[in-house]
């Protein structure tokens, strides 16, 4: 059997995040997603991957670069349809059997498991169908699979129907079988509501509505609770908290190596998982599991709240208050810094007085004083453009979301949901209440009075 990575996406609704990288590049819990997914597709049995890359694809192989089993890699064209993404690949093996995931998915071993088992026990193509309640959203958000009897009777696009199931984007085929419906993919989800406007793109979901109306059966198997598409800038919180969680229930005891330093002034209550190297100082308060990475210092009062996964060499210290589900590799969260509610990829800088809430990009550079609010005066979600669409996500609608390799200045203030392009620049005072394109600098401009003032304003 065969692994099939689809990755080669514009990711457009995912910005700022896809600017400088694959979003399947995109970190949680501190290694790319694509990383996470390639392993297990190796251990459900995978012999080898096809990885189809386009849209900054050499991000996706940086993701994968010393993996076990072989990888090999096809240029892929970026908008073709994951159909068509899928011939490419299979075109490039003589493998009969693929497994097939799209490269923007993060989900269990357990749940490619169940699609590679029942794929193989019914001799069907199968797909992993996500309960609607654990992908988020709803219907219209999705590829919807109407699903009867363990089969799927159906697969329609963005449905304003109710749906209780969507499409989890992991499939088990037979090219054998299964190819001439690849092939004969309409060009795109024909199976819409009247007055949907489908893209011209070959997606897989066409090919299993098209394998239905010719009478063949398509199985399903339902996925777990561990799933997550990263599909826009929120699912990467979402994404990370139930990944962390993941990773922490698979350990029932703390996990503290030789070497590894814990104060006994440190009051800690929760799973401890450590890599060698790391400091736990004086007063730190973790409450809550934690994954700490490899040479990482926690001191000084630092206040830690779980489930967590902290990288390596960071230094989280001087009182500061981080309650996020990830913290990047060599990240700075230092003097009074409060940073709650968020992810932040590598090398993030919270070095002195700020909060920060959200998804902090990489080397993001906070000026002292940053603040982003994210409770609005109506009590209500904030109201987000995804490309020119209105939605109010279910879940973190009033955090930040900061780009790559954007700064701000001191005292910048950052409105509930706005997001601030890769490259971007946020000037001191700047109270920002609109979303900050990429490669854009704001600044506030005053207006000043300047009038004779001395000793003689006081009676001299």
């Amino acid at each position: 059997m065969k692994g099939v990575i689809l990755a080669a996406g514009f990711g457009t609704k995912f910005w700022p995040y896809s600017e400088v990288r694959n979003k399947c590049a995109t970190r949680v819990a501190n290694r790319p997603a694509v990383r996470w997914l390639a392993e297990c597709l190796i251990s459900a049995g995978a012999d080898g991957l096809v990885v189809v890359i386009g849209h900054r694809g050499q991000s996706v192989r940086g993701a994968l670069h010393g993996l076990p089993t072989p990888v090999q890699f096809v240029e892929g064209v970026p908008d073709e349809g994951t159909a068509l993404a899928t011939l490419r690949a299979a075109s490039t093996t003589s493998d009969d059997e693929l497994l097939v995931a799209y490269g923007d998915v993060v989900t269990s071993l357990a749940n490619v498991r169940a699609v590679v088992d029942r794929g193989r026990d019914v001799d069907a193509p199968t797909a992993l169908a996500v309960p609607l309640e654990n992908a988020g959203g709803v219907g219209r958000d999705w590829i919807n699979l109407r699903l009867n009897e363990g089969r799927v009777a159906e697969v329609t696009g963005h449905s304003r129907e109710p749906s209780a199931h969507v499409m989890g984007g992991l499939f088990h085929l037979r090219m054998s079988r299964d190819g001439d419906f690849l092939q004969g993919n309409p060009g795109l989800v024909t199976k819409v509501d009247v007055g949907a406007m489908p893209p011209v793109e070959a997606d897989l979901a066409a090919s299993l509505q098209l394998m239905i109306e010719s009478g063949h059966a398509v199985a399903a198997t339902e996925a777990d609770r561990v799933w997550c598409d990263l599909d826009k800038p929120w699912h990467i919180i979402r994404a990370s908290e139930i990944w962390v969680q993941h990773l922490l229930d698979q350990h029932e005891c703390d996990v503290v190596p030789d070497g590894c330093l814990i104060d006994d002034s440190a009051d800690i209550n929760g799973r401890l998982v450590l890599a060698p190297g790391v400091r736990i100082g004086k007063r730190v308060c973790i409450d809550g599991g934690a994954i700490i990475g490899a040479g990482t210092e926690v001191t000084n009062g630092a206040i830690v709240q779980g489930p967590i996964h902290i990288g390596r060499e960071c230094r989280v210290r001087h009182y500061c208050q981080l309650e996020a589900a990830a913290l990047g590799d060599e990240s700075i969260v230092s003097h009074g810094s409060e940073f709650c509610g968020g992810v932040a990829f590598e090398r993030a800088y919270l070095y002195h007085y700020m909060e920060i809430s959200g998804v902090v990009g990489a080397s993001v550079d906070f000026g002292a004083g940053t603040v982003c609010g994210t409770l609005r005066f109506d009590d209500g979600a904030t109201v987000h453009r995804v490309k020119g669409r209105r939605e109010v996500p279910t879940d973190n609608a009033n955090c930040a979301y900061f780009g790559d390799y954007s700064r701000t200045g001191v005292n910048a203030t950052i409105m509930p949901g706005v997001k601030t392009g890769a490259y971007s620049l946020v000037g001191p005072g700047v109270i920002l209440s609109n979303d900050l394109p990429s490669r854009k600098a704001v600044f506030v401009q005053q207006e000043h009075r300047t009038i004779d003032w001395g000793p003689e304003r006081y009676g001299w």
